[in-house]
């Protein structure tokens, strides 16, 4: 890949990575405000039913149920920029009707930069709903993401098609050019931080797999 074509689709990664952490992290100050507003809700819903307004009373539950439903699907991890990334992802996932585990505790504070998780989670993610469409039978994704004293193990099996060709480290896909990129710039990352990953194709499932580096040391 010409270094140009590679920095400018880097750029455009962590660029989708800033925006999408944003946008998610509004829904966590929307939440905070239900919670900070729920005194005054019920009050409201008080007062329509003491005059007797029960349809109008009703309406103000169904509101305030929809406007509940865009943040009810949020993972609690421990650490907040994990389950922006996660959440979003995992409802789409869910939205297809593909069956998602989760076992996640993740610390508040890694050393890892908020871009680089979200790039590093975000790529495996998109790559196993990606493969869920194209398997037979019921599609899954089961997560396990922890820590191992100061490193983060991550582990996903998802459903798959058949078992695709390897070329050097990633494997060849019908997706021209960025789903091969998004494996590899998920391998750079875990690399540059001194870690290790494994990723492996087989007929009806694909895994992913790494462990980095994530927390200093404490000093003894």
């Amino acid at each position: 890949m010409r270094r140009k074509t590679y920095l400018r689709l880097v750029e455009r990664q962590e660029e989708q990575a800033r925006r999408h952490l944003d946008e998610v992290r509004g829904i966590y100050k929307e939440m905070r405000g239900y919670k900070h507003d729920f005194h005054h809700h019920l009050q409201a819903l008080k007062g329509q039913l003491e005059a007797g307004e029960a349809d109008r009373a009703l309406r103000y539950i169904q509101q305030l149920d929809q406007q509940l439903q865009s943040v009810d699907s949020l993972l609690k991890t421990g650490n907040i920029t994990v389950d922006a990334i996660f959440s979003p992802k995992l409802a789409k996932a869910r939205a297809e009707r593909i069956a998602v585990t989760v076992q996640a505790q993740v610390p508040e504070e890694l050393a890892l930069t908020d871009v680089e998780l979200s790039v590093l989670l975000g790529n495996l993610l998109d790559n196993a709903v990606e493969a869920c469409r194209e398997a037979a039978g019921e599609p899954f994704i089961r997560i396990l993401l922890r820590m191992k004293g100061t490193m983060l193990y991550f582990h996903m099996l998802n459903s798959a098609g058949k078992k695709k060709p390897k070329r050097g480290f990633l494997f060849s896909t019908g997706k021209a050019g960025f789903h091969g990129f998004g494996l590899y710039r998920a391998q750079a990352i875990v690399k540059e931080h001194g870690g290790w990953c494994k990723f492996n194709s087989e007929d009806g499932a694909f895994s992913s797999e790494f462990l980095i580096p994530a927390m200093e040391r404490k000093a003894e």
